[in-house]
């Protein structure tokens, strides 16, 4: 396994040779329109986090204290027969009441055995992703019921195309760095047709690495057999995993969910890396207090890398603590408060502590629209994740309406709020060479600014970041080019992407055959389809 993409996450400044201006504008202008190489543009995946620290160590080590006497004292309820087979001859038991416990040991045990680090694989290797270390990406999440529409301001059911259109957005935004589907295919009425055709969305809308969800074990074996198809034989799939699974496992507190248990034991034993959820509501299946809400997560996410570990030492997973947070007067989920940002922050660094690759939820506007209260909730709670070193930022992009809702618009806005964060993410490199002190001697003797200046044309690129859609002009351009909103702006991207952009990594033979073994309901799409079928 090459961990080489590891490199281009140092905080280093690259070596840049000087050379003379040249060319004036034009110069300036093909020098801009050449893209730097991946390691020296001004964001990239997998940048190194974990500046934040909202706990201090003795405050993680309660934490941990807590969740472990959980597991021991207290123990999971409904768990399976492959769990209890797995836990009682290294020492756990269960009660009179069905619940199975384990002794702190045990679970210390499987923390060292888990995979500390491992690749989440794209179609296209320069795409994937290092999973652990101080490594943080963002991208996508949801089972979202609802697509917000722009040119309506309604919303409306949520599709199989629709999971396919947002991959395919996705795999055009550089600051999201992998897609798990967004929404619920609402038009799939069995489970069978739902897991099938969500995973094929996926597999097929982007080169990123992807990620579903499933509701039974046998699904999951369909999904790998079709998985294995598009990578040409038996077994290829557990060899490059491009595919995760999100794994809801446990309802709060401390119970095993037993249909997504199943899956659970389907994904190990077919190599699908895993984000073990914690879903809990902070007041709600949780404790009010945070510090009580973040113990009860890292116990049933423990709990699950334990039984993960003792099924199949080793395998890829993630720590999802998915820590929500209520709003106490309504019981209503408030995703984007300033206490989900505290808390999935300090889930992070707890995971950092612990040394396990480790996701969490930001990004989860409670507003209905693309308006300020969104950006504002998004930016924060995003901002807040990644700064604490969380390895993978799911729902970072796309969701309105806490998460009842994606928006293809918000995907595009979103992205550019990313590449802002990671640009925060990544600091300021500070040199001999970046302190420019000699430079400034010249400009001053000189023309007594820096436009001109070798440096600033070099680092136009790899210092800065340009937004996509964000605007930066004054108001009387901006008056002239038409007054328009962002989300206006997103939209007109929206549109131009999904009348443009197929992405053609599975061919048409291949579509063919697994729509043959599976069932698929999604048209085949794009050029390539249509002139295979004429």
């Amino acid at each position: 396994m090459n961990l080489s993409d590891s490199d281009s996450s140092s905080t280093e400044a690259p070596e840049a040779p000087r050379r003379r201006r040249g060319g004036g504008r034009a110069g300036r202008i093909a020098v801009r329109e050449a893209a730097p190489e991946r390691d020296r543009r001004p964001v990239r995946p997998g940048l190194p986090a974990g500046r934040f620290k909202p706990l201090t160590e003795s405050d993680m080590q309660q934490v941990y204290d807590t969740a472990l006497g959980l597991l021991e004292d207290v123990g999971m309820g409904d768990p399976l027969d492959e769990f209890v087979e797995a836990a009682t001859p290294v020492g756990g038991w269960v009660d009179d009441n069905g619940r199975i416990h384990l002794p702190r040991g045990v679970v210390e045990r499987a923390i060292e055995t888990a995979a500390k680090e491992w690749i989440w694989h794209g179609f296209d290797d320069d795409q994937s992703v290092h999973v652990g270390g101080e490594h943080v990406y963002f991208g996508t999440s949801g089972a979202a019921v609802m697509m917000y529409d722009h040119e309506t301001g309604t919303f409306r059911d949520s599709l199989a195309q629709d999971v396919y259109d947002c991959g395919r957005l996705v795999d055009t935004l550089d600051n999201l760095h992998f897609y798990v589907r967004t929404v619920v295919a609402r038009d799939m009425v069995e489970t069978r047709d739902l897991d099938m055709t969500t995973a094929y969305a996926v597999m097929c809308s982007t080169t990123k690495p992807g990620g579903s969800s499933w509701f039974e074990p046998e699904w999951v074996h369909e999904s790998v057999e079709m998985f294995d198809l598009v990578l040409g034989g038996e077994g290829e799939f557990a060899k490059r995993p491009f595919i995760a699974a999100n794994n809801t496992f446990v309802v709060p507190p401390l119970r095993f969910a037993y249909d997504s248990a199943r899956c659970l034991v389907a994904q190990v034993r077919t190599g699908m890396p895993i984000n073990l959820l914690s879903a809990l509501q902070a007041g709600a299946t949780a404790p009010a207090a945070l510090a009580g809400a973040l113990a009860q997560a890292v116990a049933e996410c423990l709990g699950g890398l334990t039984f993960v570990n003792l099924l199949s030492p080793g395998h890829p997973c993630l720590l999802g603590l998915w820590p929500f947070v209520s709003d106490l007067r309504t019981g209503a989920m408030s995703g984007g408060s300033g206490e989900e940002g505290i808390l999935n922050a300090a889930a992070a660094e707890v995971g950092h502590w612990l040394g396990l690759p480790t996701g969490v939820a930001a990004g989860m506007t409670d507003s209905k629209v693309n308006d300020a209260q969104a950006g504002y909730e998004k930016g924060l709670n995003v901002g807040l994740a990644g700064h604490a070193g969380a390895n993978i930022v799911y729902e970072s992009a796309g969701m309105l309406a806490s998460l009842l809702a994606c928006s293809y618009e918000a995907l595009v806005i979103d992205n550019d709020m990313l590449g802002a964060i990671n640009r925060t993410v990544r600091g300021i490199e500070v040199n001999a060479d970046t302190l420019s002190a000699e430079l400034i001697g010249e400009v001053i003797a000189g023309p007594g600014h820096f436009l001109g200046s070798p440096q600033t044309l070099e680092l136009m690129e790899t210092e800065y970041l340009y937004p996509l859609v964000s605007n930066r002009d004054t108001p009387e351009d901006w008056t002239e080019a038409g007054s328009r909103a962002a989300h206006d702006v997103a939209h007109d991207h929206v549109v131009a992407t999904l009348e443009s952009h197929w992405p053609s990594h599975i061919s048409p033979a291949v579509d063919a055959a697994i729509r043959d073994a599976f069932p698929i309901g999604l048209a085949p799409q794009g050029p390539a389809f249509e002139a295979a079928a004429s």
